[in-house]
Order: structure tokens, then sequence, then C-alpha cells
């Protein structure tokens, strides 16, 4: 990746740029037979809700042009991982705009394992849809491993899909 990013913490008037973000993501994944994420299920209410929240955060990176992806970062995940002892960062929604520098993605998770890191927590955690093996096979080259499985995740609309559960040491 050539392009220099900064990161910065998402507030309230970033909400469109998320939304944006997880509008074209969504839609690329629809586009190319990826069944994950449905364009319109997060909404302006779940980014100002994340933004309010103080046991969830959201990221946004930025290089000259305007943002060019955003991640979240949870301290708990008890729907997918049950309760655990604070050893933890969770990534979610690490999304990057269509068209972004190759490794954007990348530099994104890296960005979240440092900040998991510097929170003194010794894992990276996240969940990936079973049915998306791509994206398995993406977190593996980026240090990842299967760790477990959730074959009931429940959905925003209440119905139950699989999840791999996968962590990274920090070190």
């Amino acid at each position: 990746m050539t392009a220099q990013l900064t990161f910065r913490s998402a507030d309230m008037d970033d909400i469109a740029t998320l939304v944006g973000l997880y509008e074209g993501a969504a839609r690329w994944m629809l586009d190319h037979g990826i069944d994950q994420w449905k364009p319109g299920a997060k909404d302006e209410r779940h980014f100002r809700r994340l933004i309010e929240s103080r046991s969830e955060e959201v990221w946004l990176a930025h290089d000259g042009s305007g943002a060019l992806g955003a991640y979240e970062l949870w301290w708990s995940d008890e729907q997918a991982w049950g309760v655990q002892p604070p050893v933890a960062g969770y990534v979610h929604r690490l999304m990057t705009r269509r068209g972004a520098p190759a490794g954007t993605g990348r530099a994104l998770l890296r960005d979240a394992e440092r900040r998991i890191a510097g929170a003194g927590r010794e894992l990276s955690r996240l969940d990936v849809v079973v049915s998306n093996p791509r994206l398995r096979t993406y977190y593996e080259e980026a240090g990842y491993a299967a760790v477990g499985e959730l074959a009931d995740k429940p959905a925003a609309d209440g119905s139950p899909y699989g999840v791999l559960l996968m962590e990274r040491p920090l070190g």
C-alpha cells in the first residue's frame, strides 16, 4: 500500500460516511455472490449507537482523498464468544471504500490490533460467516486461526447463521 493512512475515532459528523462505506461493501458482496452483509442492514442508528457507546469504538482511515475505510472495535462480544475475561479486542465490520488501494483492509486490521495491544489485551478476535471461505482465507493469511465455530449466531432479524471464531495472538 502506498497511500499514507491516518486513523481517527469516528464522530457524529461521520455517520453518513460510515453508512456509505457499509452500503458499498454490502452491495459489492451481493454483486459477487457473497451472502454476508445486506444493503440497508446497518443504518445511521447503528453507527450512532456505537459512537455513543463506551464499550465499542468506530475508527476511520483517511488519506488525502478522504475516508478509505473503517472498522468497529468492541471490548466484549458475548453474542459470539460468550462471557470472556478481558484478554481480547473484537474486530467487526472491517470495510473499505470501493477502489481503495490494495492493502487498505490489512492496514485497517493492523491498526485495530495496535489499539487492542495498546489496551493491554493479548488477542485480536473476529468472526467470519462460515459460508464465506474467501474471507476466512484472508484472515488466515493475516495470521488468524480458527479456534471454534458457532452454528447459531442470531442475525439482526433473529434468524441464525454460522460463524467461524478466529483469533490472533498479539505480542
